[in-house]
């Protein structure tokens, strides 16, 4: 066996170590027999929120250990055919194991970072909101890019994208959006691009074609589970109606139905203004619950709440990426170092490298505050 094949065999296998270590691979199954006869239970289904729960649970589970055997058996069956092939002087059977064993590592060290989101929100979904800095249309129009960047990303990973509330810009983009988008470790993936995304490019809208640099700010937060209890004042809060400002038809503004809620001690605002008041209401007080919890994360987690501190507004000094369009093409994370000159594709939605890099610096971080805590 070659040497290459050799080192690409053992990363899988220190890969399939963490994957074991993180789901507990010795209790696995006992824990999927619980699961199996919780979700037997006629009364499950009472409390909807707990259901849910248990069964999103269950699934993680069952899908960590599918993860599991999936790439055991393939590097078991291929070092298999590679010895079979080598025995019988087939040099296409091994081969073909080599470049099978080799694009293993490549899904092996994806599952891996997986199951580094075990942070307390991580498998939770999020809300993510998109708001343009200083600078006008310009500012506008890169938080549409920006919006769209997000709504591609989620949709490739197959997750439900749902818009919360929109402010267009005077001439184009958008001022503001928020989105609640959900899916297995929604929050856990995108946590990490939360901060101030600058632009430099040939503005479109400058007669004199002249190169613009452009912020906006990204804030992620989790959904708070229905079991987690966030108390909220009603001495707390303020509850504004306005009318919606969407496209629609001959009903549309005709009514205060869309909603804007303030917490009093905090400063923060959350609106949702695209169904009936009722839902509204509902929707800004849990996205006002989520950004609560987010705080309460913040406080437990002195790396997150030194990276929220750090952001600021969006402007120069305080960016975690930047987008460059002109006179060359690179996208590069200031906190990793990750670049790329495929700018079309990242602008596209291809974030994961990004979002990886970023997740495997935090985990290495802290695994370094823990040992030095052991110390």
């Amino acid at each position: 066996m070659r040497a290459e094949t050799q080192n690409h065999a053992e990363a899988i296998r220190k890969s399939l170590a963490l994957l074991a270590q993180r789901m507990d691979w010795e209790t696995a199954p006992h824990r999927l027999e619980e699961f199996n006869a919780m979700i037997e239970d006629p009364n499950l289904w009472n409390d909807p929120a707990k259901a849910q729960k248990l069964m999103r649970e269950r699934q993680m589970l069952m899908d960590a250990v599918g993860t599991y055997k999936l790439i055991d058996s393939g590097l078991r069956d291929n070092l298999e055919l590679i010895e079979l092939g080598e025995m019988e002087g087939d040099a296409e059977i091994v081969a073909e194991a080599e470049a099978a064993i080799k694009a293993l590592v490549e899904t092996a060290r994806a599952k891996e970072l997986e199951a580094l989101l075990d942070g307390e929100a991580d498998g939770n979904d999020t809300f993510l909101e998109v708001n343009a800095g200083a600078g006008g249309t310009e500012s506008c129009d890169w938080a549409s890019m920006l919006a769209r960047m997000y709504v591609r990303w989620a949709e490739k990973k197959g997750y439900k994208v749902e818009m919360q509330s929109m402010s267009e810009g005077e001439e184009a983009g958008i001022k503001s959006v928020a989105y609640k988008i959900s899916g297995p470790n929604a929050y856990g993936w995108l946590k990490s691009e939360s901060g101030v995304h600058r632009l430099v490019r040939i503005s479109p809208y400058d007669s004199a074609a002249r190169r613009h640099t452009s912020f906006s700010s990204v804030w992620v937060y989790p959904v708070v589970d229905d079991n987690i209890e966030i108390e909220v004042l009603p001495n707390d809060i303020r509850i504004d109606t306005y009318r919606s400002s969407g496209a629609g038809g001959q009903h549309v503004n005709t009514t205060d139905s869309a909603v804007r809620i303030t917490h009093l001690p905090t400063g923060i605002v959350t609106t949702s203004s695209e169904k009936s008041q009722h839902q509204n209401r509902d929707i800004a007080m849990k996205a006002l619950k989520s950004r609560l919890y987010q705080m309460e994360l913040d406080k437990r987690n002195a790396a997150i709440n030194a990276a929220h501190e750090a952001k600021g507004d969006a402007g120069w000094g305080n960016q975690i990426r930047s987008y460059v369009l002109q006179p060359y093409q690179m996208v590069k994370d200031l906190r990793t170092g990750v670049e790329t000159s495929d700018t079309d594709g990242v602008l596209n939605g291809d974030l994961d490298k990004f979002m990886a890099a970023t997740l495997a610096m935090d985990v290495a971080g802290k695994s370094r505050a823990e040992a030095n805590a052991e110390g």
